[in-house]
């Protein structure tokens, strides 16, 4: 894998840049739409491509592992071929939904021993497996093992949690080293840099995972309870450490102005579940503020979803969509999900151009105005 920087601005650390993987080249900043069990909920993947856009998506490995299973996936030659999507995949490690379990996992040094929430058998993940699992998947860039420490963790545990993932890292690393792809094209392992809330662990964290030069590095464990400014505060923190020349992914993150900040604080990859799990709820994200369309002033309103819309779904009125939502039927979260995608699609290769022509700050200012409005 290779990053170049295409672009930095002169009066924030906002770049932009292209990631250049095997199954194609991502240009940056980017959103990459999560598709947990293989697919972007009710998301053709050729609605991904041309309508949304997308030019990167995620795979679960948590979720494909317990369903379909490893064997299915292998037998189909890998994720790309299984789901029929033939640019980059990323894949989490599963480390969050294993840690999110609660009362159902079991943490050791070794790993994490856990029930599935789908029949409650038992099942250890360990940092090899995790790798292991990741190679049978196939995706192009693949995560470390990690502890999600609590988000109001106390500074003993965020440390010891750390000092664990620390160890795991170094464990996944050499599971790379002794193992190799296994559908002919390479892939990458990105660090994960945890601490929750404490500067001093985030610090750290970042020394430790560059220590590994690997292809890029995730900032995990944030957006999880902490304010908003803690989070700005942990990203700027973090990327002061980092390296200049490699991407860095922010996990799970997040609003539309959650990514516009984080952009401005020198963030390239951005992932979240909010743009189809609000969409199916009938939370519309435009280029004017948000909409909740279940309201009843959208009844009779038959404008369009978005006037400034890039999406194909954005030929549909507002009352149109209202009603689908209401009538809980199908095609309404699968136009609430396109479209959503679409912007968020939309707001990073604006936020691309805007920093390559020199006027990102303006504009992200005007962009939050509208975003935090609600229509």
């Amino acid at each position: 894998m290779n990053f170049e920087l295409t672009a930095t601005s002169v009066n924030s650390r906002a770049r932009a840049g292209v990631i250049t993987t095997d199954h194609g080249t991502i240009e940056t900043p980017i959103f990459m739409p999560v598709g947990t069990a293989g697919t972007v909920k009710g998301i053709h993947t050729r609605d991904l491509k041309d309508d949304v856009k997308a030019q990167i998506i995620l795979g679960n490995t948590y979720h494909l592992y317990l369903r379909p299973g490893m064997d299915v996936i292998e037998k189909a030659g890998g994720l790309h071929k299984f789901n029929r999507w033939d640019r980059p995949i990323l894949t989490d490690s599963g480390g969050y939904q294993v840690f999110s379990l609660g009362d159902i996992r079991k943490l050791t040094e070794d790993g994490a021993r856990f029930q599935s929430h789908i029949d409650g058998s038992y099942h250890l993940f360990t940092p090899e497996k995790v790798i292991d699992i990741q190679r049978t998947i196939g995706a192009d860039i693949i995560m470390a093992f990690d502890e999600c420490a609590p988000g109001d963790a106390d500074y003993n545990y965020a440390k010891k949690s750390l000092e664990l993932t620390q160890r795991w890292l170094d464990r996944c690393f050499k599971q790379m080293e002794t193992t190799q792809p296994k559908y002919g094209h390479n892939q990458s392992l990105f660090p994960i840099v945890q601490g929750v809330t404490y500067p001093e662990l985030r610090v750290k964290a970042a020394e430790h995972v560059m220590s590994y030069n690997a292809d890029g590095y995730a900032i995990g464990g944030l957006a999880v309870g902490e304010k908003e400014e803690v989070m700005y505060e942990m990203i700027e923190v973090v990327n002061a450490v980092l390296p200049q020349n490699k991407p860095r992914y922010l996990m799970g993150v997040g609003t539309p102005v959650n990514i516009l900040e984080a952009i401005e604080r020198g963030i390239d990859m951005f992932d979240c579940v909010m743009p189809t799990r609000n969409g199916r709820n009938g939370m519309i994200f435009t280029s004017e503020g948000k909409i909740n369309i279940r309201n009843a002033k959208w009844e009779n309103d038959h404008s369009l979803i978005d006037e400034n819309g890039t999406s194909y779904v954005d030929g549909y009125s507002k009352a149109y969509l209202r009603h689908l939502i209401i009538a809980n039927e199908m095609l309404g979260a699968q136009i609430a999900s396109q479209h959503n995608l679409s912007f968020y699609l939309w707001l990073v290769k604006t936020a691309r151009q805007k920093i390559i022509d020199g006027s990102f700050e303006p504009w992200k200012q005007e962009m939050v105005k509208k975003l935090n409005h609600k229509l």
